[in-house]
């Protein structure tokens, strides 16, 4: 990570985030000297931004090895900024779920599983499918985990099922790494992925990835049942997923909402 040269008056901020960054993408936990080379920064400067990080526990040290990692005040950040992505990516949920009529899904990787974070029901139906948002599954068994271990790097897809492993859910499930990694491989290469009954008996879901900056930060989904969503119907219905994720990365990366969306954002706070 090269050193910030930011000549303003932020520039603390920037080094800061220099050092949670190098922190965040560490493989563990992380010596002194380790994060002098990773960030570029003097001795001096990045002891001075441990104590404070550290005070505010936004890092902490391990008593053993006296290295460094994340803290637990991390963790404040993501809700709200989660209840964030829900909120911008409705109207494009919405959208999908009109096109595809059937339910739309926001999904993101939080640690070994995958959680729903917003969703817009298949409108005019009686029959519709409800992964109620919050909701907690194993990335192997579902099209939105698959998609974004797909497009992780492998070795950490590869811990994420050494830790979860792959439980039977259906007869369809996939339970055997060499199957699942070959599953990946076809995901990445196709660029969606697709739950055939492996969550739930009868119940078919679609999902593609939305990226940000070339990392995969969440990925859209349509379910519904086997019957209504048929193969032949995927490749209109894919472009059309397609095309809804690429707007949902594009406002993501503008960082910023429209008015419906920041009247809903205050709604969640209120």
């Amino acid at each position: 990570m090269a050193k910030s040269k930011n000549a303003s008056g932020v520039q603390s901020v920037e080094r800061a985030l220099d050092v949670l960054e190098a922190l965040a993408q560490a493989d563990g936990a992380l010596g002194l000297t380790t994060l002098i080379q990773e960030t570029g920064l003097p001795l001096a400067t990045v002891h001075r931004l441990l104590t404070t990080l550290a005070a505010r526990g936004y890092i902490r040290q391990d008593p053993e090895s006296r290295r460094y990692l994340l803290g637990p005040s991390v963790l404040k950040l993501r809700e709200p900024y989660t209840r964030l992505f829900g909120v911008w990516a409705q109207r494009h949920l919405a959208e999908l779920a009109d096109v595809s009529q059937e339910t739309a899904n926001l999904a993101v990787l939080d640690g070994s599983h995958v959680v729903y974070i917003a969703q817009v029901g298949a409108p005019q139906r009686r029959l519709r499918m409800f992964t109620h948002v919050g909701n907690r599954v194993l990335p192997h068994s579902s099209a939105v985990g698959k998609v974004l271990l797909a497009f992780t790097p492998r070795e950490e897809a590869e811990r994420i099922i050494e830790r979860t492993g792959l439980p039977r859910r259906t007869a369809a499930t996939i339970t055997e790494w060499e199957h699942f990694a070959t599953e990946l491989d076809t995901v990445a290469r196709q660029g969606y992925a697709v739950d055939a009954g492996e969550e739930e008996e009868a119940v078919r879901c679609i999902a593609v990835p939305v990226f940000v900056v070339g990392q995969p930060v969440a990925a859209i989904s349509v379910s519904g049942p086997a019957a209504r969503l048929e193969t032949r119907q995927q490749d209109r219905l894919l472009a059309e997923m397609t095309r809804i994720a690429a707007a949902l990365s594009a406002s993501l990366r503008a960082g910023h909402t429209d008015d419906e969306a920041l009247d809903q954002l205050k709604s969640v706070h209120t």
